[in-house]
């Protein structure tokens, strides 16, 4: 018996919609991150790109718990030496909401050709709004990442 691998013709995409209002960040992006892979499919398959295209709207209104808004810091490199610069999630929350979560996201998606490749298929929009109505995407809901009201 062979181990079976889906042709490309048998792969099926869907369009999700993740609304991130009130959804916390980390709980999120592993689940948006699961779906792009295609892990929550039986036809996954670590080496070809099976996984979902993903919408998420509202980024802008996504939560980090216990301050790491302020704690947690974003690092960049300008390509310079000494050129490593950093900011915090909150400042980048307040300028680039979108870029916020979709770097995120990015760093739990594999490093290689495949992983930019699946990427791809990610689109964040900061208000709640987007351009894919053609596509009917299909509304995704994560319950356990909602933050919890206390």
């Amino acid at each position: 018996m062979s181990t079976y691998t889906p042709k490309k013709s048998e792969i099926e995409r869907v369009w999700h919609v993740v609304d991130a209002e009130g959804m916390v960040l980390g709980r999120m992006a592993t689940e948006v991150a699961r779906v792009l892979r295609g892990k929550h499919k039986p036809t996954y398959t670590p080496h070809i790109d099976t996984g979902d295209h993903v919408i998420i709207i509202n980024a802008d209104k996504v939560v980090l718990t216990n301050d790491k808004a302020g704690d947690k810091m974003i690092y960049r490199h300008t390509g310079y030496p000494g050129g490593i610069r950093s900011t915090s999630y909150a400042d980048m929350l307040a300028k680039k909401p979108a870029e916020a979560v979709r770097r995120s996201i990015r760093g739990m998606i594999p490093k290689t050709r495949l992983g930019r490749q699946q990427l791809t298929k990610l689109k964040v929009y900061a208000g709640a709004t987007h351009p894919h109505e053609a596509q009917k995407p299909e509304p995704l809901v994560f319950e356990h990442a909602r933050a919890k009201e206390s």
